[in-house]
């Protein structure tokens, strides 16, 4: 996260920025962008039928259940059985879920592909909560960082859509990127309002008379 000088910096650059344009630039640092409970739910379940299954190819391996509970010479029951199969699938499934309550571990753990998804979606709740439908032309863009998955998004108003391609956002995105890269976000945040308000500028110049209908401030959630 940004300390206090750094989240100036942002702001600053976004006040710069808007005031060449008529567009309106928001700025969104996260901590995360989910917690993954899922995701350690159903690597606990994994764990949980890896174990089953190992004992369906070595049943010997229950063999201490007997020599603990009925001596070495009994022979395991049917309730004795299914009984020492519950405790491992709930052992197994119980110390996995507890192993993944450190943070560390389990974003470790979350394929790439999801934290993409799951920060999209984030950037697209917060756009639809803080940005879309708050100025009159539909001309606002958001700027999302989200440090843990050190993934980043740009989403734009329909107002923006109609004049801007994608495309135009290669180089505020790619100057997000190479701060998270360094270990730098404020100085990629800063970058990449700069690019940004330069397409604005292109696209919706400042006439002069279009309010700052948001504020220039950066968020930390």
């Amino acid at each position: 996260m940004l300390n206090a000088q750094e989240q100036a910096r942002v702001t600053a650059a976004v006040t710069a920025a808007e005031a060449r344009t008529d567009g309106e630039i928001a700025t969104i640092i996260a901590e995360r962008s989910d917690d993954y409970g899922d995701i350690a739910t159903w690597y606990a379940v994994l764990v949980l039928f890896l174990a089953l299954a190992v004992v369906a190819v070595w049943p010997g391996l229950l063999v201490w259940y007997r020599g603990l509970f009925a001596g070495w010479e009994a022979e395991l029951t049917q309730h004795e059985l299914l009984t020492t199969l519950l405790a491992i699938a709930a052992l197994k499934f119980g110390a996995t879920r507890l192993l993944l309550q450190w943070w560390p571990l389990r974003l470790a753990l979350v394929p790439g592909i999801v934290k993409t998804t799951r920060a999209r979606a984030a950037a697209l709740r917060a756009f639809r909560v803080g940005t879309e439908q708050r100025t009159a032309a539909h001309n606002g863009v958001l700027v999302y960082l989200s440090a843990a998955e050190h993934r980043a998004e740009i989403v734009a108003d329909r107002g923006i859509h109609e004049k801007v391609g994608a495309e135009e956002w290669g180089e505020a995105m790619a100057a997000l990127i190479a701060g998270l890269k360094v270990g730098k976000p404020g100085d990629g945040m800063v970058a990449a309002v700069e690019r940004i308000g330069a397409v604005l500028t292109t696209h919706f110049p400042r006439t002069g008379d279009d309010p700052n209908e948001m504020p220039d401030r950066l968020v930390l959630l």
